[in-house]
């Protein structure tokens, strides 16, 4: 009996995001009907895409053991690196590109920093964040950019078919990432790192290497966070992402990625996602007070916390 309730908690365990998404999207549409209609599930779907995004880019790190504070200020500073360039006469075509270039250097720096010099990844990546936010309103001198032209701005704000286009770029980054983690060696590599470092150094595994791409990749998909953000606000403000700051570890730590490494899932982090837009829009349309907001999302990253130390003490136990 005790053996079959184990099994029982560590399944509810692994799969509370979905039980709390389902729970969310039935007390919401329960008060609010029009929780359900087209337009605002695709609101939900269309605002889900950049958090989603970082999320992914978070859980590399997460999945190290790590941490990366410095997704908002790679997003912020990537995508003013473009849009300068478009500002100077430069085509979209070679702006995009520059903007998730920018993105990975500035990953691949953070991860050459961790690996080889062994700083710590919490310092290191909040030092780069407050630098690359500095350097962005010096830039910028405090203005915001709107000179975007609509070719861009399509990709924030466009749609193939009815289908919006932030969704199908959501969905892109899915299925990447997925097969990354779940189809390729790297992937292996990334949770045997993550599980045992010592361990995974001893099985001839360059663990410097992993690390470095995984920060390389997390760099690289906030540049195209920022992209995708900046095309869809239409502008790139003193406060561009600000509300993704904290909520893309909140996201995935409650979708399973364990803080402690080595452990997670390409779908629970989509969950993850899912859940903190649909009750942001659901807060939303229930006309709740935004200062009310700020506190629920802290309650929902002390609720990451925690579920994330009760599922390590399920696994021990």
């Amino acid at each position: 009996m005790n053996d079959r309730w184990f099994v029982i908690r560590r399944k509810l365990l692994n799969n509370i995001v979905w039980i709390l998404l389902l729970i969310a999207v039935v007390l919401i549409g329960g008060m609010e009907p029009s929780f359900f209609t087209p337009r605002i599930l695709g609101n939900v779907l269309s605002q889900a895409t950049v958090l989603g995004i970082l999320s992914f880019a978070q859980a590399f790190a997460i999945m190290l053991g790590l941490i990366d504070l410095s997704l908002l200020g790679v997003m912020s500073f990537s995508a003013t690196m473009g849009l300068l360039l478009i500002e100077r006469g430069a085509p979209v075509v070679v702006a995009i590109p520059v903007i998730f270039a920018t993105g990975a250097l500035l990953g691949a720096m953070n991860g050459l920093l961790i690996a080889k010099l062994k700083a710590v990844a919490l310092v290191e990546t909040l030092a780069v964040k407050l630098t690359l936010l500095g350097a962005f309103l010096v830039i910028t001198e405090g203005r915001a950019i709107t000179n975007m032209p609509d070719s861009y701005k399509w990709f924030g704000q466009g749609s193939i078919g009815p289908v919006p286009t932030l969704p199908i770029a959501l969905a892109i980054v899915f299925v990447v990432v997925y097969v990354l983690w779940n189809k390729t060696p790297y992937g292996r590599s990334l949770y045997a790192v993550g599980g045992n470092e010592n361990a995974a150094h001893t099985s001839g595994i360059k663990v410097d290497r992993v690390k470095i791409i995984a920060f390389t990749i997390s760099g690289l998909l906030s540049g195209i966070s920022g992209f995708l953000l900046s095309a869809y606000m239409g502008a790139v403000t003193s406060t561009f992402g600000n509300s993704y700051d904290m909520n893309n570890i909140a996201a995935a730590v409650i979708g399973g990625v364990a803080c402690s490494g080595g452990q997670g899932n390409v779908l629970g982090v989509l969950g993850g996602v899912l859940l903190l837009t649909v009750i942001q829009v659901g807060l939303q349309i229930l006309g709740v007070s935004s200062y009310y907001v700020q506190m629920i999302n802290g309650l929902i990253i002390f609720v990451a916390v925690l579920l994330d130390a009760v599922r390590l003490k399920t696994q021990h136990s």
